[in-house]
């Protein structure tokens, strides 16, 4: 394992939770992976907030639209056994379609460019208006004229990846799940994954829950309806650890995996850009890509009802990052990308030195709460409550065991001036002077916030 890589996880972890607190999010599950590795597994929270059953990470969680990335793979499984070209047209396998999309291609409709519908003439499926399409519901939708020409633009399809599922089923003469248990879920080695919630069984799973609003509150939402026709799109129920080892194993770079380099070079390629989103982000084979330079990234996300969800693979790092949320309006997107900004800081500065560990910690005064995060020379003072949590962040350097100087910040805050930590009798630090701040721990801050303000210090 890398230097860096241990107290940027411990500080991974740290943040989360905050921010799961910080946010009133139900829960939060993270995993990632270094090279095939599974170097950090937590969970934060909730799993019921109706029951006040405890997140743990043996939860399994809806992942939605991460099922497109377990498609693909079978895909470009069955092309690499000479079972399927990726040029092949999708009416070969499957009849009663329109006419222009019988002529789509397996690969257009794999790179959501067949200019397929999203989501049918009803997409109440994703609302909880009704149950998940049945194959003739799905191929009523499919007989009717696609929105644009094959290969026009970027086009998500769940209906696109509905319709893999059938031709996967017609290729193999199984059933979607059980085919791509056996072929694709199985031969990866996760124990912890299923390719619906009627497999799942009586494992532990996570509930989804609704946003505040309009209600006031969050209601718990069961999110327990079969995917159906709709299985191969968005039907997939795992654990966090099993959704992080399956992405690292697509990484182009992977010491080993199901899929060939040359198919995984091909899944993770940038193919289609989403030209009228302001996100730079691109569609290959069943997969999402970003980023620019050592951190470019692909994965998928997933939203299901109750469940916002997100994994990306960052290769040049040999690092895999899954976040997994069970509200309708969790944070996974933001929470991924505070992750990877965390991890690209540690990797930038370098590890802690031994003597700094004691500079470290979350300390807290009414104004909230700022986290000490010793790396390499300096000690960074960052901000928990930020989605990029060392954005802007004063730097100290050390000058004594228990005394420094704040060597960096804005000019609005603190440069120039004495940092020093102040311990109790025991020797233990029981708060932080930076500047003209006192700070302290935050069982000390809910002390005098109620002794100030409530008029008793009580716990």
């Amino acid at each position: 394992m890398k230097p860096w890589l241990a107290p940027a996880l411990a500080y991974v972890a740290s943040w989360l939770e905050f921010q799961r607190r910080h946010h009133d999010q139900p829960g939060c599950a993270v995993a990632i992976a270094s090279g095939s590795e599974i170097v950090l597994e937590a969970a934060f929270g909730s799993a019921n907030i109706e029951t006040g059953e405890a997140l743990t990470p043996r939860h399994g969680f809806r992942i939605a639209s991460h099922s497109k990335s377990f498609t693909s793979a079978g895909i470009l499984r069955l092309v690499e056994d000479g079972r399927l070209r990726l040029d092949d047209k999708v009416g070969r396998f499957i009849d009663g379609l329109h006419p222009e999309i019988t002529a789509a291609t397996v690969g257009q409709v794999l790179s959501n460019s067949a200019g397929l519908t999203r989501d049918g003439r009803d997409s109440g499926q994703f609302f909880d208006r009704k149950p998940y399409c049945s194959k003739a519901e799905l191929l009523a939708d499919l007989s009717v004229a696609p929105a644009y020409p094959a290969s026009q633009r970027f086009k998500y399809s769940n209906h696109g990846f509905a319709l893999l599922g059938l031709v996967i089923e017609a290729v193999t003469g199984l059933s979607y799940s059980e085919w791509i248990t056996d072929e694709v879920v199985t031969k990866v080695g996760l124990l912890e994954t299923k390719a619906d919630i009627e497999l799942w069984g009586h494992r532990p799973m996570a509930k989804g829950h609704s946003g505040t609003q309009p209600l006031g509150r969050r209601v718990v939402i069961p999110a327990d309806n079969p995917g159906h026709a709709m299985t191969s799109a968005a039907g997939f129920v795992a654990t966090v650890a099993d959704v992080a080892r399956y992405f690292a194993q697509l990484s182009p770079k992977a010491e080993t995996s199901i899929l060939s380099p040359l198919s995984r070079r091909e899944m993770t390629r940038r193919l289609w850009p989403d030209d009228e989103a302001s996100l730079g982000r691109h569609y290959g084979l069943g997969t999402i890509s970003g980023g620019e330079g050592d951190w470019r990234w692909f994965g998928h996300s997933g939203g299901f009802q109750g469940f916002i969800t997100r994994t990306g693979v960052f290769p040049e790092q040999d690092l895999t990052i899954s976040v997994l949320t069970n509200a309708i309006d969790g944070l996974a997107h933001p929470w991924l990308d505070g992750v990877a900004h965390i991890l690209k800081t540690f990797a930038e500065r370098g590890a802690p030195p031994a003597e700094a560990q004691d500079w470290s910690g979350r300390w807290w005064s009414i104004w909230g709460a700022g986290d000490l995060v010793p790396v390499a020379k300096h000690v960074l003072v960052a901000n928990p409550a930020l989605f990029t949590p060392f954005l802007d962040a004063a730097e100290i350097m050390l000058e004594a065991p228990d005394r420094g100087r704040i060597t960096r910040a804005s000019g609005f805050n603190s440069p120039g001036e004495p940092a020093e930590l102040q311990r109790d009798g025991a020797g233990a630090v029981r708060s932080v002077q930076l500047g003209g701040a006192h700070f302290v721990d935050e069982q000390a801050m809910r002390a005098e916030m109620l002794a100030r303000y409530v008029g008793k210090a009580t716990a």
